[in-house]
C-alpha cells in the first residue's frame, strides 16, 4: 500500500559556517542588522518535505507518491525521483517559474539560517488528492499555503487518513486554520518549537491537541527524543544517539519517513515514533538531506 506525500520539492543550498551565529550577532544592534558569513563548504543537494519523506519511506521498503510541483527547471529532480524509484504520477511541473530553493546555512553547533524562495510550490495547490484503492494513507507537510488546506480536506473527503506536519509552514496559519487541520487530520507531528506555537495559536495544549485526533500527536524534541501524545496520555521516546553530528537538514523529514512506514503497516504510534527517531539519527550523521542508507539497527526493527 502507497503513502501519498503533499509537500515541497526543492534543490537545498546548504552552506557550512565555522563560528557561532551568536558570536556574529548583537542583540542590541538587530535594528541596523549587517552581517556577513564566510562558509569555506557549500554544496547543492535534492531537497524539499516531499522529496525527504518520499526518500526515507522508499529506503526503508515503502511505496511513497510525493505529490509536488516542480518548475522550469524540474529535469533534474525528476531524473533523480525516476534513478530511486520513487512515483513522479503526482509531480507536476510549471513553466513560469523555478522549482522552490531552500539556502541554509549551518553554525558549529548545528544552528541554521534558511532562505526559502517558493517558486512553483505556489501551484501545488493545482494537484488534487482523490479516492485509490492503493492509497492506505497520507501527509500534508510544507507546501503551499492553498495546497496544505485544500489537500487536507481532500484526504478527508476521499476518506484517506493523514498526518498534518506542517513544518515551517505553520506560521501562515492562524488558530482558527490550525484547529480546523487538527479537526481533519488522524495525526498530528511538529518539533518542540512548532508544538509551542500551535497550542498558542489553537489554544489547545498537547493533551488537547491528542484528544481532537483519532491516532495521535507526536512532538520530537531533538537530543531528547520525542513525546507520543494519545488520547491525553504522553509517552517519552528516548532519543537515538547518531554516530556522529554533520548535518541537521533534513533530520525531521526523516524521521516522518519513518512514522509513515509504521503506520502504513498499522504499527502503533509508539513504535512508528521509535522508528522515525532512529532514521533521524541515521540522517544526521550524513551530508544533506537524502543521502543516508539504512544500518543494521534499522535492519532489525524491520525483521
Amino acid at each position: 500500500m502507497a503513502s501519498l506525500i503533499c509537500g515541497s520539492l526543492a534543490f537545498d543550498t546548504i552552506m557550512g559556517f565555522e563560528g557561532r551565529f551568536a558570536e556574529q550577532i548583537l542583540p542590541d544592534q538587530l535594528h541596523i542588522l549587517n552581517v556577513s558569513f564566510l562558509v569555506p563548504a557549500l554544496r547543492r543537494d535534492f531537497g524539499g518535505c516531499a522529496g525527504n519523506i518520499a526518500y526515507s519511506l522508499k529506503l526503508l521498503g515503502g511505496d511513497p507518491l510525493p505529490m509536488a510541483m516542480l518548475g522550469i527547471d524540474a529535469a533534474d529532480y525528476m531524473a533523480r525521483l525516476g534513478s530511486l524509484g520513487i512515483s513522479t504520477e503526482f509531480v507536476g511541473s510549471v513553466n513560469d517559474t523555478h522549482t522552490a530553493q531552500a539556502i541554509i546555512m549551518t553554525d558549529r553547533d548545528n544552528n541554521q539560517i534558511t532562505a526559502f524562495h517558493p517558486g512553483a510550490m505556489m501551484q501545488a495547490h493545482a494537484n488534487v488528492v482523490v479516492a485509490r484503492s492503493d492509497i492506505k494513507l497520507g501527509i500534508v507537510s510544507p507546501d503551499g499555503r492553498d495546497a496544505m488546506q485544500q489537500h487536507a480536506q481532500q484526504f478527508k473527503a476521499a476518506g484517506i487518513p493523514f498526518v498534518f506536519d506542517p513544518g515551517q509552514g505553520l506560521p501562515m496559519f492562524d488558530g482558527a486554520d490550525l484547529t480546523q487541520f487538527i479537526a481533519l487530520a488522524q495525526w498530528v507531528t511538529v518539533n518542540d518549537y512548532e508544538g509551542k506555537m500551535l497550542s498558542e495559536r489553537t489554544g489547545l495544549s498537547s493533551s488537547e491537541i491528542s484528544k481532537r485526533v483519532p491516532g495521535g500527536l507526536v512532538v520530537t524534541l531533538g537530543a531528547q527524543g520525542s513525546e507520543v501524545w494519545v488520547n491525553g496520555e504522553m509517552t517519552l521516546v528516548p532519543a537515538t544517539k547518531p554516530t556522529a553530528v554533520v548535518d541537521p537538514t533534513g533530520c525531521g523529514d526523516a524521521y516522518r519517513g519513518g512514522l509513515l512506514y509504521g503506520l502504513e503497516r498499522g504499527w502503533s504510534l509508539l513504535r512508528s515514533a521509535e522508528l522515525g527517531g532512529h532514521l533521524g539519527a541515521l540522517k544526521i550523521a550524513q551530508r544533506g538531506p537524502q543521502n543516508y542508507v539504512l544500518d543494521d539497527r534499522i535492519r532489525a526493527m524491520l525483521a
